[in-house]
């Protein structure tokens, strides 16, 4: 089946893709911070179980991953597609996940939560991944009891993921908005409307390539249902500036935008030496040139795909784990040319 980041989804010229995590933690545990390795090896077994030998689900489309059992290279790449978060690399005595064939979910144990239920689509899809997650949920919960207050909602170890335990992100591509000196207008409006905007690689990370994640901040006080709906129309508003923004530039600046996506792709697809943080800013022009039009002769999927094979723990996965930060600039370089050829 095809990975969620090679798919093209809707609204695929601004939206890379959609994603819904779910907070929840058993009644009978301990949160993590506070429990031992037995019980933490209980909320395994406990999910496993759930997943494994339902009746519901095809238990052979899952497979299982014991962070203990993983190298740091591997562990490296789960965290560069986005399959486990930075902090499930912590002390993995008791951390594991499990993972559709597909990728497109990935139930994280014993990271801040002993669950984090989490779906990925590409594209504009956050519905689908919403169902997606709640039959997951569903699923688990009729075999263990949940954290949960008839007053607070479901119980987290943050205090920010109290209520719903949710949230809601979406991961936006925004060159023009970004070239036309607009951006911090509105992402600054954004966060006056409870929402939240973070890098790639969700909390702490930097926009890198234009990149940025959109999410819901609030969790306590609405439904699942109303948080759902806030982000999606400030998400499609979004959309319709950037829209507006890439128009403008070719209306306006046509001949200057051109030469700058074309220069951009000289470099990207001739270099012989090329780091992760200039592959972010060349991939930005390139990705642009194709949403519009301009570079016709290159597939959206492939540029895609290049985001996450050419991060630094999946270019020493495909060409050796003993490389130098020089021997994967060249590597990377390399699998450009190849995969554009």
């Amino acid at each position: 089946m095809t990975a969620w980041h090679i798919e093209k989804g809707p609204e695929w010229d601004v939206v890379i893709s959609s994603r819904i995590r779910l907070a929840r933690n058993f009644m009978s545990i301990p949160f993590p911070v506070r429990m031992n390795r037995e019980q933490g090896e209980q909320v395994i077994k406990e999910c496993k179980d759930a997943i494994f030998a339902s009746s519901d689900i095809s238990s052979n489309q899952f497979k299982y991953v014991s962070m203990a059992e993983l190298n740091a290279i591997d562990k490296q790449v789960m965290v560069e597609k986005h399959l486990i978060s930075p902090q499930m690399l912590q002390d993995v005595h008791s951390r594991a996940a499990i993972l559709s064939s597909d990728e497109k979910i990935s139930i994280m144990l014993n990271e801040e939560d002993h669950l984090r239920i989490q779906c990925l689509f590409p594209g504009m899809q956050l519905d689908a991944a919403y169902d997606l997650s709640n039959k997951i949920d569903d699923l688990i919960e009729e075999n263990v009891e949940y954290a949960y207050s008839e007053n607070y909602g479901y119980l987290t170890s943050c205090p920010t993921n109290v209520g719903t335990g949710m949230r809601a992100s979406v991961m936006v591509h925004l060159p023009a908005l970004t070239i036309t000196g607009y951006i911090h207008s509105i992402l600054s409006a954004v966060n006056k409307l409870g929402i939240t905007v973070r890098g790639l690689y969700g909390e702490g990370s930097e926009a890198r390539g234009n990149i940025f994640q959109i999410s819901n901040q609030v969790t306590l006080g609405m439904s699942e249902q109303e948080a759902l709906e806030n982000l999606k129309s400030i998400i499609n508003q979004v959309i319709e500036q950037e829209r507006a923004a890439r128009k403008n530039l070719l209306k306006n600046s046509r001949l200057k935008l051109e030469d700058r996506l074309y220069r951009s792709y000289g470099i990207f697809s001739n270099a012989r030496v090329i780091t992760s943080e200039e592959f972010m800013k060349l991939l930005s022009d390139v990705r642009l040139g194709v949403n519009l039009g301009i570079m016709n002769h290159m597939a959206l999927e492939t540029l895609n795909e290049l985001m996450i094979e050419t991060q630094p723990a999946s270019i020493m996965k495909r060409y050796g784990e003993d490389l130098s930060p020089e021997e994967r600039d060249m590597k990377r370089a390399e699998l450009i040319r190849e995969k554009i050829s």
